[in-house]
């Protein structure tokens, strides 16, 4: 792609901040360029998505709707159907979903333009609903690619109704979400689409709403009434609505002589009928007027897509075209369209495109007319422009800036001011986009702060300390009583955490803000990164001796369902921050803090490789032996007790797992809550006193006559095993 200083400036943007971009500009100036080159050479791990079936395939991406499983209907904030204030739709992301939107860097929306503001709040609520809740769009970078000056999203007028009580506009720069972020607009300005500068002009003007007298009598030069164009030049016709763009086609193929041949597409997997690129049933006679709809995937670039052609020749097996524009002839081949999701890559872990469905038909469809809408994004070298029907914002816009050459437009209707539909709350966004456009010098101040809160984030250990404060809190409250030990065990790590971690990491990050400061080149600056080497393996060290006690056990066992619930996901919450953030003072502390790798790094471990996965890796990292061996042992306990720990007050912890298993088969036999077995309390004690007899086992708390009359024979059995094998004194059984 040829660099100019916008796209130049774009790119590093994307490359080396986290800040949300709009590019955006004419048409021809190389959108659509720019981010084909991003998606093949930039790392950051990115989304393509587009309001649009088709948008979405030609920028190689999905529908927004697809993706995040959003409905049709409108997103209204603070609805009656809405928890929070935020509307639920209810629909549940498989893991692999989800993993995918954890740990993306960059979502790219492309035609953007016609995105409305309430589906960019849903994209936003979905977002937030994995990642970070608290940021806006979950964290992620976001890359809007559009121009607000061509065509406008779509809004009925009831939904407007609706959604006006929330947007002052429908376009995506009302989103309540954006507006609580400090995003960038850059626009692209140098037109590779045409070279006529008095045209350029003209399209400008337009543009910009500033079609006055001088404008429109210079465009309407170029009306033509008596105007029929040779065949052979090729003209094409844009016209405002899909029923007038059929009905030209259908005239025009019927008024040919011979045979109508007709060419099935082959649809295979999931491919929507609203995503074909043309038509599932290609008619075509001989001397019809096409336009190929796909680029040459040869490698010859015998065409591309736009171009016209004419079929020179047609059978039951082969169509053979002419190009209008270098007369050149070729047999042509069928084409093949994918319709793509995003998955992880099992052993890369990249997020990578799957191939759902394909489309095979060859690359053409009628072309004497299309509508404005399906030019959006094609170039031609004549075209036949009625526009004088326009009736939303952009449409005349589109269609006369499809066109490399005034001199290769012709007006099929004179336009008068009305065709000229612009909407000023998008010039007055545009305007103020452009007073604020970013420099060099905002680049790089961004691009510090970038840095700077990737680092920031890398040692702070809040979040973390507030998992473990959550999690020490309920066995506190709960558990204080069946759990002595383990509760005293996990106060005694949460102080050390709050003190050899936390406080330390405060002062820290004064030092490393000094140094950041202090360098000119603050990324490659040796001072600074020694010292983030040293904390990372300080901080690593840390939480490698609280290991054992935080996240080798497993949640507490309890009979009481709710406060189970709470437990299992408060300890689930402390394992993913812990396994998280020692996985980055892992990787840091060995190859140092880059952007690029930190990030890669943090998306792998975001979907669940986590540091703590084997022997080497723990010695490697300096976590005592005895954490394999609870490891170990855990996994073993696990076929036995079913997701539960054996706490630290128990004496005799096997028979306890023992206990817990025959719990767990019984219940499992009787269809009943474990509960109703045996209670916890009960197990912890007959582990600890061994019961020889039912007298013995009668005493038990929380065990009692019941107990004794239906399951005594049988635990008595299991204590009395369990001595025997271990060498115990063994009770003398009384049945």
């Amino acid at each position: 792609m040829e660099q100019n200083p916008e796209s130049a400036l774009a790119w590093q943007f994307i490359e080396s901040t986290g800040t949300h971009l709009f590019l955006t500009g004419k048409a021809g100036t190389g959108k659509t360029t720019f981010l084909r080159k991003l998606k093949q050479e930039s790392p950051k791990r990115m989304v393509v998505v587009a309001p649009t079936g088709i948008a979405a395939i030609n920028a190689g991406g999905v529908t927004i709707h697809s993706f995040f499983q959003i409905p049709f209907a409108p997103y209204v904030p603070e609805s009656s159907f809405s928890t929070n204030g935020k509307a639920s739709y209810r629909f549940r992301f498989g893991k692999e979903k989800i993993n995918i939107i954890r740990s993306m860097d960059l979502l790219v929306i492309d035609e953007i333009s016609m995105v409305r503001a309430d589906l960019l709040d849903a994209v936003d609520e979905m977002l937030r609903r994995y990642r970070d809740p608290y940021k806006p769009f979950g964290g992620v970078q976001l890359l809007m690619i559009g121009d607000l000056q061509q065509l406008a999203p779509v809004v009925k007028d009831e939904e407007w109704q609706m959604l006006s009580k929330y947007y002052d506009t429908p376009y995506f720069f009302s989103s309540r979400a954006l507006k609580q972020t400090e995003y960038c607009t850059i626009e692209l300005k140098t037109v590779y689409r045409q070279n006529d500068g008095d045209f350029l002009e003209l399209l400008n003007r337009i543009r910009e709403n500033h079609c006055d007298p001088q404008v429109l009598e210079t465009l309407n030069r170029r009306y033509l009434p008596s105007f029929q164009p040779r065949k052979e030049e090729g003209y094409i016709r844009l016209v405002t609505h899909n029923y007038q763009a059929q009905r030209i086609n259908s005239y025009e193929l019927e008024q040919l002589p011979g045979r109508t041949y007709a060419f099935r597409a082959t649809v295979e997997g999931k491919f929507p009928e609203y995503s074909y690129p043309t038509d599932e049933v290609l008619e075509l006679k001989e001397g019809a007027q096409v336009m190929f709809v796909k680029n040459d995937s040869s490698g010859e670039h015998r065409y591309y897509n736009g171009m016209i052609g004419e079929v020179t020749a047609v059978s039951a097996g082969s169509i053979e075209v002419r190009a209008k524009d270098s007369g050149d002839t070729f047999l042509l081949q069928e084409e093949e369209w994918t319709n793509a999701k995003y998955v992880l890559d099992e052993d890369s872990r990249e997020i990578v495109e799957d191939i759902e469905g394909t489309f095979r038909q060859f690359p053409l469809k009628l072309a004497w007319a299309i509508t404005i809408h399906k030019s959006q994004g094609l170039t031609f070298e004549r075209a036949i422009i009625d526009a004088s029907a326009s009736f939303a914002h952009g449409q005349t816009y589109v269609a006369l800036s499809r066109c490399k050459t005034l001199e290769g437009l012709v007006l099929s209707a004179p336009l008068s001011a009305k065709a000229v539909i612009s909407d000023r709350a998008v010039d007055r966004f545009t305007e103020e986009a452009r007073r604020n456009e970013p420099d060099e010098n905002r680049f790089h101040s961004l691009q510090r702060a970038y840095f700077h809160g990737l680092l920031s984030e890398l040692f702070d250990f809040l979040p973390l300390a507030q998992a473990l404060q959550r999690y020490v809190r309920l066995v506190d409250e709960h558990l204080y009583k069946l759990y002595p030990k383990q509760l005293a065990a996990y106060k005694e790590a949460a102080e050390r955490f709050r003190e050899k971690v936390v406080k330390v990491a405060q002062r820290f990050g004064i030092q490393y803000n000094r140094l950041i400061d202090a360098a000119q080149d603050y990324a490659a600056d040796e001072t600074l990164q020694e010292r983030i080497v040293a904390g990372a393996g300080y901080f690593k060290d840390e939480m490698a001796l609280l290991y054992p006690v935080l996240i080798g056990p497993r949640a507490l066992a309890t009979d009481n369902k709710v406060l189970k619930k709470q437990l299992n996901a408060a300890k689930e919450e402390l394992n993913t921050l812990f396994l998280l953030k020692d996985g980055l003072l892992a990787y840091i502390a060995e190859h140092g803090f880059r952007t690029a790798g930190y990030l890669k790094r943090k998306a792998i471990l975001s979907i669940g490789e986590h540091a703590v996965s084997g022997k080497e890796d723990l010695k490697r990292r300096g976590m005592p032996d005895t954490v394999e061996k609870n490891m170990q042992d855990r996994k073993r306990k696990e076929t036995m007790a079913s997701s539960v720990q054996v706490p630290s007050d128990v004496l005799h912890p096997e028979l306890y797992d023992r206990l817990a298993a025959w719990r767990n088969t019984e219940a499992a036999r009787l269809g009943l809550p474990v509960y109703t077995v045996i209670q916890q309390k009960a197990i912890l004690g007959i582990s600890n006193l061994l019961p020889a007899d039912k007298d013995m086992l009668v005493r038990i708390p929380y065990f009692g006559k019941k107990g004794v009359e239906k399951y005594g024979d049988t635990i008595l059995e299991i204590v009395y095993a369990y001595c025997k094998e271990k060498g115990l004194a063994e009770p003398e059984l009384m049945l």
